[in-house]
């Protein structure tokens, strides 16, 4: 059996893709997806680390437990996966499984509500907040977010 995702192209078309693994490869797959010291979240720690920023990661008694924590700016940094957290920026995110189609519509929907609603909360308690994509730690675009961060930084 495969699973079926749909690639959202408008509003109105969706393009449907099947998942070139099986149930069992997909969940071993997805068994080894991890939510705290991911790559992407490494490398934006290497880049505050060159700009000499101190910081600390996994602030777990922040709404939404943001990635990073620049306690001196009161900033905090989420590094978000693409697909998990609906990215604007790139395909991987419209691609949402069609098995169980309902239970991962409701879940990702979920996600997009909660980060909103922890954004709103980290704002209220004076924090700014910056999201990084997935897509944006890739090696050809690490000039534009080494830009980003730092004028995110300025920000304070």
């Amino acid at each position: 059996m495969y699973i079926i995702y749909i690639h959202q192209e408008s509003e109105n078309s969706q393009k449907i893709m099947p998942d070139q693994f099986d149930r069992k490869k997909r969940s071993e797959i997805m068994s080894q997806v991890h939510s705290a010291n991911t790559t992407p979240e490494k490398y934006v720690c290497g880049i505050l680390e060159d700009f000499g920023f101190s910081f600390f990661t996994q602030s777990d008694d922040l709404p939404g437990k943001p990635d990073i924590l620049l306690p001196d700016f009161n900033m905090v940094i989420f590094v978000h996966g693409c697909f998990w957290h609906s990215c604007p920026l790139c395909k991987r995110a419209k691609i949402r499984p069609k098995e169980n189609a309902a239970y991962w519509n409701r879940k990702l929907d979920r996600t997009l509500e909660r980060d909103r609603e922890n954004k709103i909360k980290l704002e209220e308690l004076g924090y700014k907040v910056l999201i990084i994509w997935e897509c944006e730690t890739k090696t050809k675009k690490i000039d534009l977010l080494k830009n980003k961060i730092i004028d995110f930084l300025h920000k304070a």
